[in-house]
């Protein structure tokens, strides 16, 4: 799967506010959260490089997506995920709107999407 991605100078707790601050910025809220490494670490006692998924949804995107389509909802949130790459640095990569939504009815919709999603991963 093709995704928006960027690796950025910083831990992941230090990009994350960072992230937090460009989707808010561009009409997404964060409405899930899931610390993958630290679940994975209490479930199985596997050590992982940090590793965090946000559940990042703009409203009026979503309402819009929903009356083309209702199994849109299978898609929601778009996820964002951080991964710390080593000390200094952490990888950004946002789920492609485009890639999960067929061309046709939804296609400019998911373009939009992808432009404002685009726009937040470029202000990190």
């Amino acid at each position: 799967m093709k995704a928006i991605e960027r690796t950025v100078t910083g831990t992941l707790e230090q990009v994350e506010e960072r992230v937090r601050k460009a989707l808010a910025g561009n009409g997404f809220g964060v409405l899930t959260e899931i610390y993958v490494s630290e679940v994975l670490k209490e479930k199985i006692q596997v050590d992982r490089q940090p590793l965090k998924i946000l559940g990042a949804c703009n409203p009026h995107f979503a309402n819009r997506a929903l009356d083309l389509d209702p199994e849109v909802a299978l898609m929601l949130p778009c996820n964002v995920v951080l991964s710390q790459t080593d000390s200094a640095t952490t990888k950004v990569s946002v789920v492609n709107p485009r890639e999960m939504m067929d061309t046709g009815k939804l296609g400019s919709l998911a373009q939009e999407a992808e432009d404002s999603l685009r726009k937040a991963v470029e202000e990190i």
